[in-house]
């Protein structure tokens, strides 16, 4: 998609968004497949979810914008799979594993929070208060789970510690 006004920058960036929550939600399945950890299937189970929502928040914002999603790379996520699939294998310790799937998905959601804070800001330029409301709730989302995913981590860090 050639990309010649700053709008059309943002629905290219917006496009991104859409694929990679529309994405996630299968990777946040396959991730807490790979814990086998019913806490962490339980909050990945959670973030799948709340990427569903955060795909039909996304179809409004096109829908506002006058616009539909464009094509997108798909490599980003094929790649960030194909390497998660690889370093888990070699993960013998299920501590370990745990961390680092928590890792992963914590790293899955930090991916795009720089996205939607360039496109609040610019769907407050384009004079799309709307779109931008509902932007900043995809990121409170991606936050809050971010958030999350730290606590859960310092748990099972202090549970090993309280356990040797």
């Amino acid at each position: 998609m050639p990309v010649s006004t700053a709008k059309d920058l943002a629905v290219a960036m917006l496009s991104e968004l859409r694929h990679g929550a529309e994405r996630s939600t299968k990777i946040y399945e396959e991730l807490g497949q790979a814990a086998q950890n019913q806490q962490i299937m339980e909050a990945l189970n959670a973030r799948q979810l709340i990427s569903s929502q955060i795909v039909h928040r996304l179809d409004e914002c096109f829908k506002l914008l006058g616009e539909k999603p464009g094509k997108v790379n798909l490599k980003m996520h094929e790649v960030f799979l194909e390497d998660f699939r690889r370093e888990l294998n070699e993960m013998q310790s299920p501590i370990a594993r745990k961390m680092f799937v928590l890792a992963k998905a914590n790293h899955l959601a930090h991916l795009q929070e720089a996205s939607y804070t360039v496109l609040i800001a610019a769907a407050d330029s384009f004079g799309h208060p709307g779109v931008g409301l509902l932007l900043e709730s995809c990121l409170a989302d991606k936050m809050a789970f971010a958030e999350r995913t730290r606590r859960t981590i310092r748990e099972i860090v202090e549970q090993k510690i309280a356990a040797a």
